[in-house]
């Protein structure tokens, strides 16, 4: 009977576990495509020649700044 008592109390810290490892994937899941589109943005900005950036009207030292607006907002 206590063997029982002790595996449904597992059972209960088990799955408290596995809420908060779900909780937390779906958090970096977000975090990486928001890293995935601040990447996509520097590169496709930081290869582009100095004359296209001005014909943008973009200076070179802005493109991590914009880089961060498009991922995370701010």
């Amino acid at each position: 009977m206590a063997i029982t008592r002790s595996n449904s109390a597992l059972d209960v810290v088990f799955e408290a576990g596995r809420t908060f490892f779900h909780q937390n994937l779906d958090t970096m899941r977000k975090a990486q495509a928001k890293r995935r589109v601040y990447r996509a943005t520097y590169y496709e900005l930081s290869v582009l020649s100095d004359r296209d950036l001005i014909d943008l009207g973009i200076p070179r030292s802005s493109i991590k700044k914009l880089a961060m607006e498009a991922a995370y907002g701010c």
